[in-house]
């Protein structure tokens, strides 16, 4: 298996963007986005799917989070996308179902090539420290796009806004990295058509 690795650098004048990912690590991290509670999603994304990630965005935070946010989930998707390469021998569908005290998410993942995004999630805040809870509908949309995959993000339950969050991160890391893996029964990609 060769290294699945991508290095990913994205500059707009709203934002510059650098993202590192190896899919095949130990969920090591370095986040800087200049938001502390989008920080701690992305190193609960990268612990949890066992992906080494380095993210570090320059955002025009004077404004808000919407640009530093979503911009990042354009990037990780492209470094996604990269990094999984050709799909050959990859799961392609992932999913799991997690639970966080009082909250409990549901995300599923196809690999497919196809974008979709299903999004089933309210908030109670519109926010949680220096982070608008909408722009995790954002982030994952993004991600999904530009990583094209069918992605469904569900919330079973929950009540604290915090705990939603990152139930969703964490959820959404565990079914990637079931998507992601090798399996040796597979001989060149997951399809019918043989070709994703």
């Amino acid at each position: 298996m060769s290294d699945r690795k991508a290095a990913i650098k994205r500059t707009t004048g709203e934002t510059d963007i650098d993202v590192k990912l190896n899919l095949d690590g130990t969920g090591e991290a370095k986040i800087d986005t200049g938001i502390g509670f989008f920080d701690h999603m992305l190193f609960e994304l990268a612990k949890h799917s066992f992906t080494d990630m380095e993210v570090t965005v320059k955002g025009d935070l004077e404004v808000d989070d919407h640009h530093s946010v979503e911009d990042a989930g354009i990037a990780i998707g492209q470094a996604l996308l990269a990094a999984i390469g050709d799909k050959k021998g990859i799961r392609r569908y992932g999913s799991a179902v997690i639970p966080m005290d009082e909250c409990l998410a549901l995300v599923a993942i196809d690999l497919c090539g196809r974008p979709y995004f299903s999004f089933d999630v309210t908030f109670p805040t519109e926010m949680v420290g220096s982070m608008h809870t909408e722009m995790v509908k954002e982030f994952f949309y993004a991600v999904s796009y530009s990583c094209p995959m069918n992605l469904h993000i569900r919330l079973l339950s929950g009540e604290n806004s915090h705990h939603i969050c990152e139930v969703i991160f964490k959820a959404f890391a565990k079914a990637l990295d079931a998507a992601t893996q090798i399996d040796p029964r597979i001989t060149g990609v997951l399809s019918t058509k043989g070709k994703l």
